[in-house]
């Protein structure tokens, strides 16, 4: 079985990059600048807590279109990838984090159903909070990066990193939250994909992001696809971390891999000071080709 998904998925990706060219063309017109926010999910909810909260939970999370661990979206009715989110839907009141990262995130697209998978998800879930970026469109296709949130989104954005024909356009959202019960403790939360295909493509994008996000003032929580581990100097995940002085947790540490099918470690949750690691796991529910991961932050001794 393995073995037949890995031959299509092969497939799938040669179609990926022969339509890519034709992808790109809008990318170009209208290049890498950030959008606005689409319209949050149609519930609220009051805002922080009045009373400080001692830890927050963020998640990350590659939705793979909503195909779950098929061959591919294409294959599956609406009805089935709705089924799927629902179960990511269930992780996520049982696991309860505070902020959500997802990559992969399709708005209404041909292969997916046409829906707006982030949207369904929220409403799903229960998050009042939602903003999903586009960072690929056309074709019939919509899809990109997405934060869903327990907390107000603020000063939300979303920018497209510079085209890298023949691979689609992958990009970044980021917004501040705040820290409940905590004025003026803002965090600056980032959902994040890089390319997969190439080193020096990932590499120009970690130095997009860092020159983004060094303009943010605050504790930073990037997460995300990096399509990269830790495993050598100069990897994605090592540059951003050292620009930004960001922490990782257990970098080299292993049984640690988010992507079963070459068993490396390519989501992350990457902290900035004064933030710290209070808990780490990369979850076994098979929501995705990858795995969610979860952490809990805490505050520690050093002023933000």
């Amino acid at each position: 079985m393995k073995w037949r998904r890995r031959i299509w998925r092969t497939a799938a990706a040669a179609i990926a990059l022969g339509l890519g060219a034709l992808l790109l063309i809008p990318v170009l017109i209208r290049g890498p600048a950030d959008v606005a926010s689409e319209t949050p999910a149609a519930h609220s909810e009051p805002g922080a807590a009045e009373d400080a909260a001692a830890t927050i939970q963020v998640m990350t999370l590659n939705l793979a279109h909503g195909r779950r661990e098929g061959w591919h979206q294409a294959f599956d009715k609406r009805s089935t990838i709705e089924a799927n989110l629902d179960e990511v839907g269930k992780v996520l009141r049982r696991e309860r984090p505070d902020v959500v990262a997802l990559q992969e995130a399709d708005g209404p697209s041909v292969w997916s159903g046409k829906f707006n998978h982030v949207e369904y998800l929220a409403r799903a879930a229960e998050y009042p909070h939602l903003f999903r970026g586009e960072h690929v469109r056309g074709l019939g296709l919509s899809y990109g990066t997405a934060l869903v949130s327990r907390l107000p989104l603020a000063d939300a954005v979303s920018h497209t990193f510079a085209a890298s024909p023949p691979t689609l356009p992958k990009g970044f959202v980021a917004a501040r939250v705040l820290w409940p019960g905590r004025p003026g403790l803002h965090l600056n939360v980032v959902s994040v994909h890089l390319d997969f295909s190439r080193e020096s493509v990932r590499n120009k994008q970690v130095a997009d992001l860092a020159e983004h996000l060094a303009k943010r003032e605050g504790p930073k929580i990037v997460l995300g696809d990096f399509n990269d581990d830790w495993s050598r100097s100069g990897d994605s995940v090592r540059t951003l971390a050292e620009r930004l002085q960001l922490r990782a947790y257990e970098p080299t540490a292993a049984k640690m891999a988010t992507f079963p099918e070459t068993g490396k470690r390519l989501d992350w949750i990457l902290i900035s000071p004064p933030l710290e690691f209070a808990e780490y796991r990369t979850l076994p529910d098979p929501l995705s080709d990858h795995r969610a991961v979860v952490a809990v932050l805490k505050i520690g001794d050093a002023k933000p």
